[in-house]
């Protein structure tokens, strides 16, 4: 075990000691690491909650023999959190010499840029386009820019200088320096992680097994599994948060298992890795996760961290709802499977006890017949918080409903199925008519409040036109 977090900067390696340290504590961003050198200025904090972009970098780290980019938010890492990783600034893409990366020379060749100030975030985030793909197509261009903000310039040559730079040979992403830093990244040790000071304990455990027993030796603990909600307690709100067990070096939570009948999720899996393993088979999961929080975020937040906030408003939770999904819980007592239905019992609340880590989400594949649709309202397609979330599921019989299923957020103090109009609903002719008269039943199941986001008049009718939506998506 060991309290010091190492990494890799500006090629060598660099190791933080927390103990003694009046600059820095285990739950500093990496984004005020940054901003603390004289020689990493150029990211910036724009929002300090993930929604500008000002402060993207890139992670890297050696995965299946070789090194895997990542965009992310520094604003939303603690710098334990990128123990192990090497960490690339828009300062160490010039090459030796001093000539500037493709996807600078673009911006510069393209005029892409005009105060500058969120341009480096937007660098970072087409390095990490560059680096992953030779001809990326116009989607996944515009899904990479996704999370950066720019009110100056305009998308349009942004993009272009993206398109001009990111066509390349397959070869030509892979740098002189690649088989140094490998061999350093290897030399880091993957041992756990234990920082304690005088007023937090910051635990990273390196397996589940220590995890678990962490959990039962400090059961107050703050569970992280990618900290884009968590990191805001600090960010926005400055608090102190005293005790904290950190997932991220938890290998057991990120592995993916495909049965015939279902898929089992590591409570750890980024959402950006789930997006293809479940495209064919989930895809109502699928497109709700496209639209979730944007590239950045999706490469740091895991199903665990989103089911264990068990927040009112989070876009996995209706979409779970409609598969029948089962969560993983796991304590020193032993393994439980809560269907999801159960799992929530009221705001922010679950059935997990102090003691017990998700640990994996199973979702089982539809039978014949069965369609399952997810659905988003919000100010933004992307990048935005739902105002009004659903998951639906039906199963016909003809044209009657067998069995519905319609789960809402954003519409109660948790995620909450529309019992009444379900009960109304079943044995009836999936029909217009019938469900205009359903739709008249909201009311009864859902009682919502107003806010910044939307009213409770608004949200009544978004709910009920959502059903309309469905139904005129399975009539056929």
């Amino acid at each position: 075990m060991r309290s010091t977090v190492s990494f890799i900067l500006d090629g060598k390696i660099i190791d933080l000691e927390f103990k003694n340290s009046e600059e820095f504590s285990s739950t500093s961003t990496v984004l005020n690491y940054l901003r603390s050198l004289h020689t990493h200025k150029g990211v910036k904090e724009g929002c300090a909650e993930g929604d500008c972009g000002a402060c993207t970098v890139v992670l890297a780290e050696f995965v299946d023999n070789k090194i895997s980019y990542r965009a992310v938010d520094s604003c939303l890492i603690f710098l334990p959190m990128i123990h192990g990783k090497q960490l690339i600034t828009v300062e160490n893409l010039k090459s030796p010499e001093g000539e500037l990366h493709p996807v600078q020379q673009s911006m510069v060749d393209l005029y892409s840029s005009q105060c500058g100030f969120c341009t480096p975030g937007i660098i970072m985030a087409m390095f990490a386009l560059y680096k992953n793909y030779s001809k990326p197509t116009r989607e996944q261009i515009d899904d990479a820019l996704t999370g950066n903000l720019c009110r100056c310039t305009g998308y349009r040559p942004i993009v272009e200088a993206s398109t001009k730079s990111c066509v390349h040979n397959c070869t030509d992403h892979f740098t002189d320096d690649e088989p140094q830093i490998i061999e350093l990244l290897k030399s880091i040790s993957k041992e756990s992680i234990h920082i304690q000071t005088d007023n937090q304990k910051y635990f990273r455990p390196a397996s589940l097994g220590e995890a678990i027993s962490l959990k039962h030796q400090h059961p107050e603990a703050i569970i992280i599994n990618g900290a884009t909600d968590i990191a805001l307690h600090v960010t926005k709100n400055h608090e102190l948060l005293k005790e904290i067990i950190d997932l991220s070096g938890v290998e057991e939570l990120k592995a993916i298992t495909k049965t015939d009948s279902s898929i089992k999720i590591g409570a750890g899996v980024s959402l950006n890795d789930i997006l293809l393993p479940i495209e064919k088979d989930f895809p109502a999961l699928h497109e709700m996760l496209k639209v979730f929080g944007s590239h950045q975020i999706r490469n740091l937040a895991t199903l665990g961290g989103n089911l264990g906030s068990a927040s009112p408003i989070g876009d996995t939770l209706p979409v779970l709802m409609a598969y029948d999904a089962n969560v993983v819980l796991e304590s020193l007592n032993g393994r439980r499977v809560i269907p999801f239905n159960d799992y929530i019992i009221g705001y922010r609340k679950t059935v997990r006890k102090p003691d017990e880590l998700i640990t994996s989400i199973i979702v089982q594949k539809l039978t014949n017949g069965s369609i399952v649709k997810s659905y988003k309202v919000s100010k933004r397609k992307y990048l935005d918080i739902s105002t009004v979330s659903a998951g639906f599921k039906i199963d016909l019989n003809g044209i009657n409903v067998k069995s519905i299923i319609l789960a809402y957020g954003g519409m109660a103090e948790r995620t909450k199925r529309a019992l009444t109009v379900e009960q109304f609903l079943i044995g009836k002719r999936w029909e217009r008519k019938t469900v205009e008269q359903a739709m008249t039943l909201i009311e009864k199941d859902f009682t919502p409040i107003s806010d910044a986001r939307g009213s409770a008049e608004f949200r009544i009718k978004a709910a009920q036109n959502l059903l309309m939506k469905f139904w005129l998506e399975t009539k056929k």
